[in-house]
């Protein structure tokens, strides 16, 4: 592992606290030359470039780099960003994760919904709204983005939870050639290659994977191919296009979840009915995108076009069969000058992503059989979004930000089996968000930032079913967020400190009705989420064995309190679905010669509930984790990583409900012990 490389600017003073491998020294990352290039991608921005762009957001936003969760297994959306503060990832079985930042999606334990995804700034959620996680490959990245809340509004994002944005490298900053191998409990095999190139005006970057698993638990073994790849091409120094192709084809068999007490006695056993039914989530997808980038004086625009093809074979207690098909467009502009002698930064757009979904439902016989059509319906999304953001320095250091979206969405069924009534519908939401907000940039090395901004999240289409009025009237959901917070580094110490308060209107939530069914999407009254998202870095041990080495105290912490605010069912009652208190914490010593090793905790010390009447709790757990490995940034590389090694039993996550018994079958339970290793090597 190669001697860390701060960035040197205020948005990326958390990464110290959420990835040892960046926790070393404050020096400056230098920009990674492939073959002679030694001009940037004008498309997709440097590290440093993007690092620039995000500190002039008065929230809470991170930036992981590649550094921060390659050094591991690399297998699933938690490892890439389960060390954001702020951030939830839990596992459920295998690749398969539910996500959550800020309480977005509280309930949802399929299907995850309330952040906006995307890879290199082009959204990856389908037209009404859900995403998968599977389409998220850890080895095919350079760096990711994570906008907390409302902080997405400069690339349009509205959603509770914010947004993560996935960025490549390309030809023109990524290694000739880099390979990994990983291995690890339950079946655990994965390998990875990328190649990359600059020829003259033309660039390109692909990275291959694929990778199995027999899983931990029964009935829970699969397999995932990915490819990830960019071409460019570059008209001038001041114009340039780039080409994307992501394609993805997913096996997964599902082991359902259990009641409590076979979770943490049994838990590696899979539901019988779901066994019995053979139930999987089997994908395919493929994503074709292109994207140019104009830059005219003061002025940069970015447009893009594409198009998100997906066809899901999925049988569960019944057998869901679909294909979707996503298109969309943008523009953007962004634009940095003085006016009348003061700095203006300014970021305006328009977004447009519309799809047709063609769903059927078929009785599952057993095994996985196919039987008569029950339900069937084409489903037309549309959604055109404008926003603004534009940041005044009104003093040298001191920014006035105001901003603001307009949202249209349109979700249209036709019911194609008659049979059981006539289910089509249609629903028109339009919806204004403002922000406003300050930035202060106290020194070099410590901002302070406030902001208050509206969100807002039209419901999915399996939210408005218009199978009866109740499922015909859920309306969108509405948060007003209150926002200050600071970060800063000073030399061997990072901070990131934000304090939030929301007060949700119609928030959506989906409870689970029956142990064979998905879930029932209601609005909820009124509902206060606020919460605390702290991270913390302190070299306190330096010059041990070598001049430069470092041992590291890194701390993530979450503080997540939602409740109800005063409902006529639930009363003041906590919010289901996350723990109040979630705190990671490592030791970890760096040597310059590119060794480390060292201990970390993530640990749950309080209960939370797994249903609104807050009856049922998912009892807290600590875990300990070691690693140790050798990376020095090119060249051979290597790594051994052990979880959970006390083989503590758990629950990872749940499903939730109304009022839920001890016979409820809501708990996906967490991995046991497993030891992980890998080597890598890079060219």
């Amino acid at each position: 592992m190669p001697t860390s490389r701060w960035l040197g600017c205020a948005s990326l003073y958390a990464i110290a606290l959420i990835s040892p491998a960046n926790a070393q020294s404050t020096v400056q990352l230098p920009q990674v030359v492939v073959q002679g290039d030694t001009n940037p991608s004008l498309v997709t921005p440097t590290i440093e470039r993007a690092q620039r762009d995000i500190e002039q957001t008065p929230g809470g936003v991170e930036i992981v780099p590649d550094s921060a969760f390659k050094d591991g297994p690399a297998n699933t959306v938690k490892d890439v960003v389960g060390w954001v503060p702020g951030v939830i990832a839990q596992p459920k079985s295998n690749i398969d994760n539910r996500l959550s930042i800020r309480g977005s999606g509280l309930t949802r334990n399929y299907g995850n919904r309330g952040i906006n995804l995307s890879i290199d700034g082009i959204p990856i959620n389908s037209s009404d709204g859900l995403f998968d996680v599977f389409e998220i490959d850890p080895t095919a990245y350079r760096y990711v983005e994570v906008y907390k809340g409302a902080n997405a509004l400069r690339y349009g994002a509205n959603a509770l939870g914010g947004a993560i944005n996935f960025v490549m490298p390309t030809g023109r900053d990524a290694a000739k050639f880099d390979a990994r191998f990983d291995a690890g409990s339950f079946g655990y095999v994965k390998g990875a290659a990328s190649t990359a190139g600059v020829y003259g005006q033309h660039d390109y970057f692909i990275n291959a994977s694929a990778q199995r698993e027999d899983g931990y638990r029964d009935h829970s073994n699969g397999h995932i191919e990915r490819l990830n790849s960019n071409f460019g091409y570059r008209f001038s120094p001041n114009a340039e296009t780039r080409f994307y192709v992501n394609a993805n084809s997913w096996r997964q068999r599902l082991p359902g979840e259990l009641t409590k007490s076979t979770a943490l006695n049994a838990p590696r056993t899979a539901d019988p009915d779901f066994v019995a039914q053979d139930q999987q989530r089997n994908i395919d997808s493929i994503r074709i995108a292109n994207k140019t980038t104009l830059r005219l004086d003061a002025t940069t625009i970015d447009l893009g076009i594409y198009t998100h093809q997906r066809h899901v074979d999925h049988p569960i207690y019944r057998y869901l069969d679909f294909t979707v098909a996503d298109y969309g467009g943008f523009a953007r502009a962004t634009d940095e000058r003085n006016i009348g002698g003061y700095r203006n930064h300014l970021v305006m757009g328009v977004n447009a992503l519309v799809g047709t979904m063609d769903y059927q439902e078929y009785t599952n016989v057993a095994n996985a059989t196919k039987g008569a059509l029950l339900f069937s319906t084409l489903d037309k999304s549309q959604n055109y979004s404008i926003y603004a953001e534009n940041s005044f320095y009104f003093l040298k250091n001191v920014a006035f930000v105001l901003g603001g979206q307009f949202l249209h969405a349109v979700r249209d069924r036709q019911d194609k089996f008659l049979s059981d009534g006539d289910q089509s519908g249609r629903r028109t939401y339009d919806i204004f968000s403002p922000k406003v907000g300050l930035l202060w940039d106290v020194d070099p090395g410590w901002q302070v930032y406030g902001n208050i901004a509206r969100s807002a999240e039209v419901p999915t289409f399996d939210t408005n079913t218009f199978a009866a009025p109740a499922s015909t009237n859920v309306d969108a959901q509405t948060a007003t967020t209150y926002e200050i917070g600071t970060r800063g580094r000073r030399p061997d110490v990072t901070w990131d400190l934000s304090v939030y308060h929301a007060r949700l209107k119609n928030e959506l939530q989906c409870l689970t009705t029956a142990p064979w069914a998905l879930c029932t999407v209601t609005n909820a009254d009124r509902t206060v989420y606020q919460g605390i998202e702290a991270g913390f870095g302190f070299a306190f041990l330096k010059s041990i064995h070598a001049q430069d080495d470092r041992v590291w105290l890194n701390v993530s912490y979450t503080y997540s309190d939602f409740r109800f605010d005063g409902d006529a069912t639930w009363g003041n009652n906590r919010l289901p679905g996350v723990p109040p208190h979630m705190l990671k914490a490592e030791v970890l010593y760096k040597n310059p010669n590119g060794f480390y090793a060292g201990p970390n905790i993530e640990w749950m010390p309080q209960s939370f509930y797994a249903d609104n009447a807050n009856t049922l709790t998912i009892d807290p757990y600590a875990l300990l984790n070691f690693k140790v490995g050798y990376d020095r940034g090119t060249g051979w590389s290597g790594y051994v990583e052990g979880r959970n090694l006390f083989d503590k039993r758990y629950i990872s996550t749940t499903m939730t409900a109304g009022t839920a018994t001890a016979n409820s079958a809501l708990f996906n339970p967490g991995y046991g012990r497993a030891v992980y290793a890998g080597l890598r090597l890079k060219l």
